[in-house]
């Protein structure tokens, strides 16, 4: 399974899982779709801007994100987006406690309602922490099969380890490697429902002392 968490540099080899039914099931029941109403996660390649803050995904390390809504037409704050059919109700994002979840967080507080929240899943992929950098950064996949259903995921936060602009939330769909990341990093373990704008806040202030 690679190399253990402690051992000079660090990193992580998982088989990467077929995105299909089981994600959308999943999504349904969160979210209060149907598995046939639940969209599949979009390739986030291609220079795609944040909607947060323009910044490209991929570019900037991290887990990156993409929320469905159900009839709300999301607008980016800074630069262009995409526009076509199979996009017109997606947002996305290459950090998560900067991006997606205070920007969700203001849709659902405009009335919107999310039919697919996806994230990066680091049990879904190759991952590798280089030793002796400055900043400890987990990379930033794009292709649909490196996400998940957020709601179903276990977060490790707290941790040394940083995303796209600094602290992050950093997804697991294993809890058990979810808490041994957190454990090896000084951080802890929660849960989607866990994760609310007061959390977020904190992160973010974190990020900047």
């Amino acid at each position: 399974m690679g190399l253990e968490f402690g051992q000079r540099s660090v990193s992580r080899r998982h088989t990467v899982h077929a995105i299909g039914t089981g994600v959308a099931i999943g999504l349904a029941g969160c979210l209060g779709g149907s598995p046939d109403s639940a969209p599949e996660p979009v390739d986030l390649s291609g220079q795609k801007t944040d909607y947060q803050g323009g910044m490209v995904i991929g570019d900037h390390g991290g887990p990156n994100g993409q929320v469905f809504y159900a009839d709300a037409r999301p607008e980016p704050r800074q630069g262009p987006a995409e526009d076509g059919e199979d996009t017109a109700h997606l947002a996305w994002f290459h950090t998560l406690a900067h991006g997606l979840f205070p920007y969700h967080f203001d849709m659902v507080a405009d009335g919107a309602e999310a039919t697919a929240i996806y994230v990066t899943d680091y049990s879904r992929v190759d991952w590798k922490i280089p030793d002796g950098t400055e900043r400890k950064k987990m990379p930033a996949p794009t292709a649909p099969e490196t996400f998940a259903d957020a709601t179903g995921l276990t977060y490790a936060v707290e941790t040394d380890v940083m995303g796209g602009m600094g602290p992050e939330l950093l997804p697991f769909s294993d809890d058990g490697e979810a808490e041994t990341f957190a454990d090896d990093h000084g951080g802890r373990t929660l849960e989607y429902d866990d994760i609310d704008r007061s959390l977020v806040e904190g992160i973010q202030m974190t990020g900047m002392e």
